[in-house]
Formats: C-alpha cells, structure tokens, sequence
C-alpha cells in the first residue's frame, strides 16, 4: 500500500507518466545504437555498450514472468525500431511488455505507466555511474607503475 502512494505521488508530483513495460528502455536502446554506429571514435564501443545495458531493465521482467526473455526484447526492439524509423508505426512507441501473455501491446493505452520523475532519475543516475566507472578507468590507466628497472 506504501510503494503504491508513493508512486501516485510522483506522479502527481512531475504530472507527467511514461509507457511502463520496458518501453523507454527499448526505445533509448535503439537510439542510442543508431547514434552509437554514426560515431567513429572509441566513444561509439562506449554508447554501444550503455544502449545493451538499458535491455537488462526488459530481460529481467522477462525472466521474473517466467517469459522467453530473448524473443520478447528482440520484439520489443523490433517495435521500437519500426516507430523510429517510420512516421507512420507511431502508435508502436509505446510498445511494451505484456507479461501475462508473453506478447508486445501499447503499454500506454494498456494503462502500464510509470512516473516519468522517476525514470528520469533512474537513467540519470544510471549514466553518472558509467562515466565515473569510466573516468576511474582512465585515471588507472594514466597512473600506470612504470617496469620495473634492475
């Protein structure tokens, strides 16, 4: 009853909801490939990386509804890709998982929405832990120990 409040007043905190589901984990995923593999830098392994990290969110509600967690996340991404790529598949940007049936629906006329305040935070704090983990790699790897000289 408590998480239950809590999540209705972020909702009326931000008055703003997004499609539940994993749906804005697979549609920031396809973005973010695209925009990984227009990158020619290392920057792009980074970006590639980060976009099948946001798929964990999807795999793991697939896995706790006893799913085919492979099909359902290859779908999904198929959905979300077919809504970015043409105007006309708009209604599929709201794809999500349904659970009960082991298939993709429109989580938004579903009614699966979660606080948009929420997965904001969540993302925001999921991209400032992989650029620390970066920086930290990096400043491991300009303190390098020098070989040992005899």
């Amino acid at each position: 009853l408590h998480d239950v409040l809590m999540v209705i007043k972020r909702v009326l905190e931000s008055a703003a909801v997004v499609a539940g589901g994993g749906a804005v984990e697979a549609a920031l995923s396809v973005y973010l490939e695209k925009q990984a593999n227009a990158m020619s830098s290392r920057e792009h392994l980074a970006v590639s990386e980060f976009a099948q990290a946001l798929l964990v969110i999807p795999r793991t509600l697939s896995v706790n509804a006893a799913q085919d967690a492979i099909e359902l996340v290859a779908s999904l991404r198929a959905h979300h890709h077919s809504a970015q790529l043409n105007p006309n598949e708009q209604s599929q940007k709201f794809s999500g998982l349904n659970l009960m049936s082991g298939s993709i629906r429109d989580n938004l006329a579903a009614g699966v929405l979660e606080p948009a305040i929420s997965k904001i935070k969540c993302l925001r704090f999921a991209t400032e832990a992989a650029i620390t983990i970066l920086r930290i790699d990096d400043m491991i790897k300009l303190n390098a120990k020098p070989p040992n000289q005899e």
